[in-house]
């Protein structure tokens, strides 16, 4: 068996709207597409043999064992494949359960598609469940535990941290979206203008002083010190012949930490000689230049919570550590703490195992222990120096206890250092009294503090410590979204998009929006290219200066990785035609319009999907979406628009020459079509039906009729805001039209436009596309030798699959269907081909250019026009 692809999904998809994290493998079975499962002998043996568990999968069967019994029946090994990928990640601790097999549309080939939590496990699965496959075909051994434990390590490696993440799940809950910004924490929540960050818990509106100083314990404590907050008796040195004096004033026991650091690095506790107190130093030194020597306090280990200057959550921490029993020798009794099915791998679980590595051995040294030693029963041996739950520690919630005193110091500690996140750590004998009673100190401000201890304590109650984060960061009455428009199908696409810009421009919004010819901000080109798919999308609504994004989305990137954003306030599917069928699974028209379909259906139940009411694969996605629906047609008398004013819909139609906006039975006409500079005096007609949806779309957002009004009037179709979009050039003697028209629907609207235009000849220069279906290249040549008088045929810039020669015989194919003789050359430079075609140009002769690479057909186009004017002017 052969892989043939993976692709990770990311957002709404062709597969799930609601499962966005799916993984696609196109996989060919090769010689096992003739050998189902039941004709391989001893294979649901071994199968249920590596995984027993696998009895839960229900498959289509709907009862337990039932994917079992589709093995015994006879299923095809992508089917096999698809189960033991969920699995394999069930088993590495990653609980995940939907899959979907389904044929490419090629014998033998099958898209596997499964859910995952983190991607690279996904990507991991994939490759690993196809070995076992095979493993598991030909009855060699396979080590499971391996992949199993190199899943739960790269799950490590990629996930969020707990603290993070349960940021993330909040906003999810709250219907705020979120980006990750880098592999590690970083993360925006909101869109564009509206985007506040994280950081672990170091958020966009956290002091930097704050953290500055919670980073440096001289200055935290120099600050404390001074508004009367008990803090440990202590110095700060830097050489080592500084320690004894030291240690003098301030007795034992004490403890020694660097000036800076986090996570309990080089801090060692309880020290009672000279000799430690040199070791502790050292360690110290290892992370920061100065140490801290201080008084050790007595007691447990408490650390409160301050998020906005309110105490959210307290627990007491207690170091990794076993208990005596009398029997047992502390490799085992530590054996035992980790067998408790609360703790896990890393972060996977509420605990983490206790790992012995030198620290933990020279605490057990440092008691006169070894690893075999028996402990007697009942006594506890520490085996960290700090109670860090990611060392193998213990949290027990206390927040409810924690004295009212104790409270207000703690709030007033977080305005002190101002930090709008904090963790205060407290040691006291009782969290209940006030500090003054207990003799108990504040040992450090921690900014960007943990939040695992608070969400998932050992014992006590759970603290969704994160929900007050995203109070403060979103407050009621704010929003975390900017409008998306997303525009889809098959052609118009990236005139509407750039209509709908001017828009919400010419209203005052700063517009981030994507095309494909490039993405926006501002009308500032920024990237250029197709720039359809998810990444640009993610690049507009990732700008924190744009508060409109109008976002074009193709078929390729949602095949690819899905949408780059989970809803959208407006969805447009303009139509749907033949284009690129045959590619990435999509065979059909009804297949095309469900990768199309997954636009309107991302639409927020208040928003609108705009549908072509004119298509009736179009008209058909209403059956599917969860909001609001408005219509638009060419035709006022559609019955389907009737159906809808009758509704008290909103749509638009084409009627006696107007543009106009039905509500309900009312009309409210926009403006004559032959006003709008886009249709070229009413002549492009194909426009007026890509007019129609920025129309309603406009009005469904709270513009006025006068508003649309001048946005048409003032949208002109030229390279600077329609490239290679019905781009008319008057040179003196012939007119150049360049358009981007280039499958056989595009082609037919650009027919019926050159129609109404007055030539001595008309000369066409057209390209095929390697990646498109033979019978779709040769309609298009079929249509051009309609279309004009003389055909060059020039090179398509990404032959896609196919040899040039090839591509050139299926256009001859089709311009010799309709006329034999037509008069065709063949000039494979675009370059080339547009200078011969202007050069040898007849008078009154109108040159059409269908291009793929808008750009460099501009530019020879403009490079021509430029010299003539230098022409014109030297005369």
């Amino acid at each position: 068996m052969k892989i043939l692809s993976i692709n990770a999904m990311r957002g709404p998809n062709y597969w799930s709207i609601r499962r966005h994290k799916l993984i696609v493998m196109v996989l060919d079975l090769e010689d096992m597409e003739e050998k189902p499962s039941n004709l391989i002998p001893g294979f649901r043996e071994r199968l249920e043999k590596m995984f027993p568990s696998m009895y839960e999968h229900r498959c289509s069967v709907g009862t337990a064992g039932g994917f079992f019994q589709r093995v015994d029946e006879g299923t095809w090994m992508g089917h096999v494949i698809e189960h033991i990928a969920l699995e394999i990640q069930t088993l590495a601790g990653m609980d995940v359960g939907f899959g979907r097999t389904r044929s490419y549309g090629e014998k033998g080939v099958y898209n596997v598609v499964f859910a995952y939590m983190e991607e690279e496990v996904g990507r991991y699965a994939a490759k690993a469940s196809v070995k076992i496959c095979e493993a598991l075909i030909s009855g060699e051994d396979y080590e499971l535990s391996d992949d199993i434990q190199k899943m739960r390590e790269l799950r490590e490696d990629f996930r969020l941290g707990p603290s993070t993440g349960s940021i993330i799940e909040e906003a999810v809950a709250r219907g705020i979206p979120w980006i990750r910004l880098n592999k590690y924490s970083l993360c925006q929540l909101g869109y564009g203008a509206n985007q506040k960050r994280i950081q672990a818990t170091v958020t966009s509106e956290t002091s930097n002083i704050g953290v500055e100083i919670a980073c440096d314990k001289e200055d935290t404590k120099f600050l404390l010190e001074q508004a009367e907050i008990p803090v440990p008796k202590g110095e700060i040195i830097r050489r080592e012949s500084s320690l004894e004096s030291t240690v003098k004033y301030v007795g034992f026991p004490l403890v020694t930490k660097p000036i800076s650091g986090n996570h309990g690095r080089g801090i060692t506790v309880n020290i009672n000689n000279m000799e430690d107190a040199l070791e502790g130093f050292r360690n110290a030194k290892k992370v920061s230049s100065s140490v801290i020597v201080e008084k050790y306090i007595h007691g447990e280990d408490f650390r409160l919570l301050v998020i906005n200057h309110e105490l959210v959550a307290a627990a007491k921490r207690t170091p990794a550590h076993v208990i005596g029993n009398g029997k047992s020798t502390i490799q085992e009794l530590i054996d035992l703490v980790n067998s408790d099915p609360r703790r896990g791998y890393g972060h996977e679980k509420e605990l983490t195992q206790i790992t012995i590595n030198e620290l933990t051995l020279g605490i057990i040294r440092q008691k006169g222990y070894a690893l075999d030693t028996v402990l007697s029963e009942g006594e506890k041996l520490i085996l960290k120096d700090t109670a860090n739950l990611s060392t193998g520690g213990t949290a027990e919630d206390v927040t409810d206890i924690v004295h009212p005193a104790n409270k207000f110091m703690a709030e007033r500690i977080s305005k002190i250092i101002d930090l709008d996140i904090c963790g205060i750590d407290i040691m006291t004998t009782d969290i209940s009294k006030p500090l003054e009673e207990t003799g108990g100190a504040v040992l450090e401000v921690n900014a960007g503090p943990g939040f695992r201890m608070h969400l998932a304590p050992t014992t006590g109650l759970p603290r969704n410590v994160a929900a007050p984060v995203m109070d403060k960061l979103f407050p009621p009455g704010t929003t975390a979204r900017i409008p998306i428009i997303a525009v889809t199908g098959t052609n118009g696409k990236t005139t509407t998009t750039r209509l709908i810009a001017h828009m919400a421009q010419m209203k005052g919004f700063k517009v981030g929006f994507t095309t494909s010819d490039g993405v926006y901000i501002q009308n500032r080109m920024l990237m250029k290219g197709d720039c359809t798919g998810p990444a640009s999308s993610e690049f507009v609504l990732k700008d924190p200066t744009v508060n409109f994004a109008v976002l074009e989305c193709a078929r390729g990137g949602l095949l690819r990785a899905g949408l780059g954003f989970h809803y959208c306030d407006v969805g447009i599917v303009t139509n749907i035609a033949a284009d690129h069928l045959g590619l990435k699974g999509i065979h059909t028209l009804e297949q095309l319009a469900r990768v199309k379909g997954v636009i309107p259906e991302t639409v927020l139940p208040e928003g609108y999907a705009i549908l072509n009411a004119d298509d009736d694969l179009v008209y058909e996605m209403r059956r599917s979406v969860n909001c609001n629906v408005a219509l638009f047609s060419m035709d006022e008398e559609n019955p389907r628009i009737k159906a809808m004013k009758k509704l008290g819909g909103i749509s638009a139609v084409f009627e006696n020459g107007f543009i106009t906006i039905c509500r309900g039975e009312w009309k409210l006409r926009v403006v004559k079509a032959v006003n709008v500079p886009l249709t070229f005096g009413g002549k492009a007609t194909f426009m007026i039906q890509n007019i129609l949806p920025a129309v309603i779309t406009a009005y469904t957002r709270g513009f006025t009729i006068d508003e649309i009004r001048v946005a048409l009037e003032t949208f002109i179709p030229s390279p600077a805001q329609t490239p290679g979009r019905l781009n008319l050039f008057q040179f003196k003697n012939f007119q150049v039209l360049l358009d981007y028209a280039h499958n056989p629907a595009g082609m037919l609207a650009l027919k019926e436009f050159i129609e109404n235009i007055e030539a001595s000849v008309k000369v066409g220069i057209i390209a095929g596309v390697g990646d498109r279906r033979d019978e779709d290249t040769i309609e298009l040549g079929r249509i051009a030798a309609e279309m004009f008088d003389e055909i060059i045929i020039r090179q398509d810039k990404h032959l896609r699959g196919k040899t040039d020669m090839e591509i050139i015989g299926l256009l001859e194919k089709g311009i010799k269907m309709y006329d034999p003789d037509k008069k065709t050359t063949v000039i494979p430079s675009e370059k080339e081909a547009v200078t011969k075609a202007i050069k040898g140009a007849e008078k009154d002769a109108l040159i059409v250019i269908c291009s793929d690479v808008i750009p460099d057909a501009l530019d020879v186009v403009q490079k021509f026009k430029e010299e003539e004017a230098k022409s014109l002017y030297n005369l």
